[in-house]
């Protein structure tokens, strides 16, 4: 879909669907803050706080033992990313081969494509330069998030939700359909070369930043559970210093919202569905970086409390 349409597709309906529960969810965690003791700890918002938590913040929630059956560990997390690799090459060498040996998607990707956006295959044309670019950082980005999972990150014996890992597992699947998606009902030159190539250029300066912005906070995040050996000494939890944790508790959530806000860019800046997109990404990192808040100030007394949650100076 682009700006000049009102009508949604399935693929624009499904990323609002989604965007709205997580901005429901972000307000129910900070209205329940306000309620009596007796009402947090009800079964009901137990069950959804259990939905919503994961790692550090799920470790702190009382909750009955047959909530714990549906937990998976959290350093399950880079089968997501895995899977994200892996399929985001897949769709890249097909977007490759429509382009060079002019063979067009197969016709079970194509049928999916066509439900998603409602755009028939006749319409169809090869995918735009903009769009395989897209893919290409898509996949960077979840090739530097396994290799930080694998090899920086230190996890402890934190878990998530099974809902919430079979979520992950289907995310980047949907993730690289959208971007053929945004390419199928895109409007305008095929090529870079546009009155909105400087977009681009700025999108693509921006996904560095953001990814250097993401990796620093991932290697700080470890090195607080590192001896200067490089050695895990302790998996405890400690108040995150440097870089800018200065300025909020999750920078990494901020810059995972960088991130998707320059492939939004990449794409030319016009794509409603990817926006869409990015909408979801916001709540969803605003709940967990949320979360993430909460627990330090309930937990360190000395925290700063000029800190934000996780975009700087506002949330």
């Amino acid at each position: 879909m682009t700006w000049s349409s009102l009508s949604l597709s399935l693929i624009d309906s499904c990323w609002l669907f989604l965007a709205l529960c997580f901005l429901v969810a972000f307000s129910v965690h900070k209205a329940s803050a306000q309620l009596p003791r007796e009402y947090r700890k009800s079964s009901l918002l137990t069950l959804f706080q259990d939905l919503i938590r994961y790692g550090k913040t799920k470790q702190t929630l009382h909750r009955a033992e047959w909530l714990r059956v549906f937990d998976v560990p959290k350093r399950w997390f880079w089968h997501f990313y895995a899977i994200s690799v892996c399929w985001n090459i897949f769709l890249l060498l097909l977007s490759f081969n429509f382009i060079y040996q002019l063979q067009s998607y197969p016709p079970w990707l194509t049928g999916i494509l066509e439900i998603l956006t409602g755009v028939p295959s006749s319409f169809g044309q090869a995918p735009q330069l903009s769009t395989v670019l897209v893919l290409l950082l898509l996949c960077v980005h979840s090739l530097r998030r396994l290799l930080e999972c694998l090899f920086v990150s230190v996890f402890s014996d934190g878990a998530m939700h099974l809902v919430q890992y079979l979520f992950g597992l289907g995310y980047y699947i949907v993730l690289g359909l959208t971007v053929l998606c945004s390419d199928l009902t895109a409007k305008g030159p095929g090529t870079l070369l546009s009155c909105s190539d400087w977009i681009r250029a700025a999108g693509f300066v921006l996904f560095i930043a953001a990814s250097l912005l993401q990796h620093q906070s991932m290697v700080l995040l470890a090195g607080l559970r590192k001896g200067k050996s490089g050695r895990v000494e302790t998996l405890a939890h400690r108040v995150p210093e440097g870089g800018w944790f200065e300025l909020v508790s999750c920078p990494h959530y901020f810059a995972e919202l960088l991130i998707y806000v320059s492939l939004g860019f990449t794409l030319g800046g016009f794509s409603f569905t990817w926006w869409l997109v990015v909408l979801y990404v916001l709540f969803n990192q605003a709940l967990a970086g949320q979360l993430c808040h909460d627990l330090y100030i309930s937990k360190y007394e000395s925290y700063p409390k000029h800190r934000r949650a996780f975009i700087p100076f506002v949330l």
